[in-house]
């Protein structure tokens, strides 16, 4: 809960992947409440009211999760939402002013994207949420300890590109770009 917030105001692409590993987490501790508490809260030795606070928190995602019908697989669409302001950010940079240095980067990730989405599967996707696909499928590859040549290559490609965008959306969201400026 407290993670989240602080990766929400600082980084968007790590909060979206932060809440999917959550995503996956409770499905694994299949929702229950006890051992979402015996695994998530009480490892931080908190207080009784933080405790109870984060155990509501983890069970309102899996609310929400079942709510959605994703309690088998997918993501929430809060972060689908997200993804798409993202990728709204993303073609807006693509054609105006102050993102002529982000198009030099998106520039050297473009080629691999055929790739990507032949490896993932994914035609049905914007670009940068085949970004975040390819980004937590590196995330999954070295929490299993598999692949990690093609972790270290994904993350490679992808991070630059992902880490620009998320700098940027937060410096928008907080007035300090104009995208539309020629500066």
């Amino acid at each position: 809960m407290d993670i989240a917030r602080q990766k929400r105001d600082e980084n968007i692409a790590e909060y979206i992947l932060y809440i999917w590993q959550l995503e996956d987490l409770l499905r694994a501790l299949r929702f229950d409440p006890r051992a979402v508490h015996e695994t998530l809260v009480a490892p931080r030795d908190a207080s009784d009211e933080w405790s109870h606070a984060a155990l509501e928190w983890y069970m309102d995602i899996a609310a929400l999760l079942a709510k959605e019908d994703k309690t088998e697989g997918g993501h929430l669409d809060h972060t689908l939402h997200l993804i798409g302001e993202v990728n709204d950010l993303h073609l807006m940079l693509l054609e105006q002013p102050a993102g002529r240095k982000y198009r030099k980067l998106f520039d050297s990730l473009a080629p691999s994207l055929p790739g990507l989405r032949a490896t993932l599967g994914r035609d049905d996707v914007s670009d940068i949420e085949l970004c975040f696909r390819a980004l937590y499928a590196a995330v999954l590859y070295r929490m299993k300890g598999d692949h990690a040549e093609v972790a270290d290559e994904v993350t490679g490609l992808v991070s630059p590109v992902v880490a620009a965008l998320s700098d940027m959306y937060h410096r928008v969201e907080r007035g300090e770009v104009d995208i539309y400026a020629d500066k």
